[in-house]
């Protein structure tokens, strides 16, 4: 068998990837439509992607739990994943709808494609990992590329009062789902991606629901027209569908090639943003994209499969 032959990529994988990773890429596209078409607000849209993919990850931990090859999870395993799901999942998502009410989507992709290098650092701080050579190349390159389009997403949006808190939302977003990826790095090998995954969305889905109880507005639910519409979409077409999708891809292609093909993520943002939102594309938001998406790459090259499994569904 020829070189070629041992690692050529199967084309059904390759294709499952790619539009998994661009179904995930749809999530600000859509989460803008539902703000220019209602007047709904963050926490109610959030509640309502929760509210339609709840049943599905209730039937994964269902699932996994009845296995005999479960994993019994002890006191303290138990509030670490709880945690972690309200950090990665609740916060972190609450973060970033925050955050689209005020920026553009393709702004929004490439600030939270900044999470890969938090971990990095946190790594680094806090668990003495050497941020090794090609990582340090990998950081210069993302904080070139995301400088270069933010200077140049401000000279178009410049008038928008609401500019810098709009990505720091964002920001806390990358950061708070890095501190789940780093978290989630430590727990995932013990108990399996699947039982975390379900879990950790379980316990952001009630964090969700009763901060909803609290801060909510039920009425909404009934006063804007196609709000359950958008709901369900970010629910079902930017979240679940997608994450089966690159789980086929990690077993079909291997996990470099999926970490590869998800850097379409943010280029597919901002295609979507042009054609669907109207948003501009300036050229220093080309050559900034085309930087942090080497960036990203170079850091996640070598990431274990499980962990990429939870970075490509990030918030």
């Amino acid at each position: 068998m020829s070189s070629s032959t041992k690692h050529s990529i199967p084309v059904a994988g390759f294709v499952v990837t790619l539009v998994g990773a661009i179904l995930f890429s749809t999530k600000a596209i859509i989460v803008k439509l539902a703000f220019a078409g209602t007047h709904t607000d963050a926490l109610t849209l959030l509640t309502l992607r929760m509210l339609f993919a709840l049943p599905f990850y209730v039937v994964a931990a269902f699932a996994v739990s009845s296995r005999s090859s479960n994993v019994k999870l002890k006191g303290k395993e138990w509030a670490f994943v709880l945690a972690l799901g309200m950090l990665g999942y609740y916060l972190s998502s609450l973060f970033d709808f925050i955050g689209l009410q005020y920026i553009s989507a393709g702004l929004e992709r490439l600030i939270l494609f900044l999470y890969p290098t938090f971990a990095v650092f946190i790594n680094a701080y806090f668990f003495k990992q050497k941020i090794a050579g090609v990582q340090r190349v990998a950081l210069l390159l993302t904080y070139a590329g995301i400088a270069l389009a933010y200077f140049g997403e401000l000279a178009i949006d410049s008038s928008n009062p609401n500019f810098y808190f709009g990505s720091f939302m964002v920001f806390l977003c990358a950061t708070t789902y890095a501190m789940y990826i780093v978290g989630s790095g430590r727990v995932i090998p013990h108990i399996g991606s699947t039982k975390f995954t379900a879990y950790a969305m379980l316990a952001a889905t009630a964090g969700i629901f009763v901060h909803f109880a609290i801060a909510g507005d039920t009425t909404k639910f009934q006063a804007e027209h196609g709000l359950w519409l958008y709901g369900l979409l970010l629910a079902v077409v930017a979240t679940v569908i997608p994450s089966f999708m690159l789980s086929y891809g990690l077993k079909s292609v291997g996990s470099n090639n999926v970490a590869i093909i998800s850097g379409i993520g943010p280029v597919s943002t901002i295609i979507q943003a042009y054609f669907i939102l109207g948003e501009k594309i300036v050229i220093e938001q080309i050559i900034g994209t085309a930087l942090v998406i080497a960036g990203v790459i170079l850091i996640g090259w070598k990431r274990k499969p499980a962990a990429i499994v939870e970075e490509v569904t990030a918030a």
